[in-house]
């Protein structure tokens, strides 16, 4: 049977969504008919809105009529703009048990000597200061795979998964205090993740981020290898002295074997980036019904990116375990809009140009369909940006919007996989964490297929429900914990997209 043209989310909706481009006079619902172009992925009213009156999708207001729109009206950033309104944050009034099951499933996970299970067996090379970032570059690159000789210097390390160096543009020229902190967090959690068997940081040696002092405020003594190019008389002998220590590294990590681990042991980061008008139709509520079955399973779902659920965090706190919870995520929504204030910018910034080619208007309607990735489960927990996460279950993460900054604190915190939903078509990788990548149509998704791992786009086909999805995610889910390799691993992701938050000024 043909899908209908429209899609329509809620019975409350003024809105439907276009499933392909509705041209002039094309029918949309009940009588109506398109008064003009209505792009895929965009919205068309379907009755009339007086100036001011609120714009429903998913049941919920993404935004106030800023001119009066007629049924059959493209609705879009000409027409609908954001506004004020009440929210009822009503704490915990929807928590519920958790359903969980009686055998969770398992995978083929790493256990270390402290009893965590890792998805990847990674040797890292971390830097204090972007001053060391070309050394720790040039160690990492003894260790690849020559792309036209075939010489792979890791060929009698099969247990191992690669040697990468995760440099950033920091480190000096900052204040101490918040910024330098929240940077030693980030590093103290890429030093300490599961999927990494050795580590090692490189500095500079005068830099404001001194190893010592990240080493005793993240508690890393006996935990990794440090090494200060200054005090080892220069870059040459530092790229030595380091590739001998991953030569010697290599031997320990290749004496891992994967046995059989209960599914609780995954700790899966939500992501979206480069959304369309169908992300939070197709792939975020699929990714959200494969997040529910992580968390019934025993394990753990991290959702992040604060401007991108602010306007509808009310919906999270109606699931928080507790009122503190709840006023925890409150208080990071009251810091995000003193911060865009102070720094002269606006949270309805977001979305962005790419966002709104597809079909997002305003950041309620993207943080409504971005939240459907965590599921239906309870809010356990909120943290800081790049905070060990603790508890199992679904958690909240302060991050910023942007894409490689949000993961890199999710991976800090201690995600040992990752999930990244995108209608637009982003390529990304986030080591030492494995990427699934799920694409919210067929078109992008035949079109990029060498990126893309899931087609979600088979909701709208009408192949396939959100739960049948979900399924299907979750057991890939299993098999890339398992070792399985993702089409961002396949293509060597994961090194240049880590990005630290910076906060403060550059001095």
């Amino acid at each position: 049977m043909t899908p209908p043209t429209v899609i329509r989310l809620h019975p409350d909706d003024g809105v439907v969504i276009a499933r392909a481009t509705l041209l002039p006079g094309a029918p949309v619902e009940g009588g109506v008919m398109a008064q003009g172009r209505i792009p895929a992925g965009h919205k068309v009213a379907v009755r009339p809105h007086a100036l001011g009156e609120p714009i429903r999708r998913y049941g919920q207001i993404i935004g106030f009529a800023t001119a009066p729109i007629v049924a059959g009206a493209h609705v879009h950033v000409q027409n609908c703009g954001m506004g004020d309104f009440a929210k009822d944050y009503a704490y915990g009034v929807d928590a519920t048990p958790t359903a969980y099951l009686d055998a969770p499933a398992t995978f083929m996970g790493i256990r270390r000597p402290d009893g965590r299970v890792g998805t990847r067996n990674y040797i890292g090379i971390l830097t204090s200061v972007n001053c060391s970032a070309h050394v720790a570059s040039v160690v990492a690159d003894a260790f690849k795979r020559n792309p036209f000789t075939g010489a792979d210097p890791l060929a009698d390390f099969p247990n191992v998964d690669g040697v990468v160096a995760l440099t950033h543009k920091t480190g000096c020229g900052m204040t101490v205090g918040e910024p330098l902190t929240l940077l030693r967090r980030t590093l103290g959690g890429f030093a300490r993740h599961v999927n990494f068997s050795s580590v090692i940081v490189l500095g500079l040696g005068c830099e404001v981020n001194q190893i010592g002092g990240l080493m005793e405020e993240q508690r890393l003594a006996g935990r990794l290898r440090k090494m200060d190019i200054q005090e080892m008389g220069g870059s040459r002998k530092t790229v030595a002295a380091g590739i001998d220590f991953v030569r010697e590294a290599l031997q320990e990590a290749n004496r891992v074997q994967r046995e059989p681990v209960a599914a609780s042991e995954l700790t899966v980061a939500l992501q979206c980036g480069g959304s369309d008008g169908y992300s939070g139709v197709s792939a975020n509520p699929a990714l959200g019904a494969a997040s529910d079955l992580v968390v019934r399973h025993g394990g753990t779902v991290i959702l992040s990116e604060t401007p991108e659920t602010y306007g509808a965090e009310h919906l999270l706190t109606r699931r928080a375990v507790s009122r503190e919870v709840g006023e925890k995520l409150v208080a990071l929504m009251r810091w995000w809009e003193d911060y865009t204030r102070r720094e002269g910018a606006e949270m309805n910034a977001n979305p962005s140009p790419g966002n709104k080619a597809g079909g997002l208007t305003t950041i309620l309607e993207k943080s409504l369909g971005a939240m459907a990735k965590c599921g239906s489960t309870n809010l356990v927990d909120v943290v800081r940006y790049a905070e060990a996460v603790t508890a199992r279950g679904f958690v909240f993460m302060d991050t910023p919007g942007y894409d490689p900054v949000a993961a890199t604190g999710q991976v800090a915190g201690g995600a040992n996989l990752v999930c990244f939903t995108t209608g637009r078509g982003s390529v990304f990788g986030c080591k030492p964490a494995p990427s699934i990548k799920l694409a919210t149509n067929t078109p992008m998704f035949t079109r990029m297929e060498d990126d893309m791992d899931v087609n979600c786009g088979t909701i709208l086909d009408g192949d396939e429900t959100v739960q049948q999805a979900g399924a299907r995610i979750f057991d890939l889910i299993l098999r890339v914990a398992s070792g399985e390799p993702t089409k961002s691993e396949a293509f060597d992701f994961g090194a240049a997209e880590f990005a630290p938050w910076q906060l403060g000024a550059t001095m």
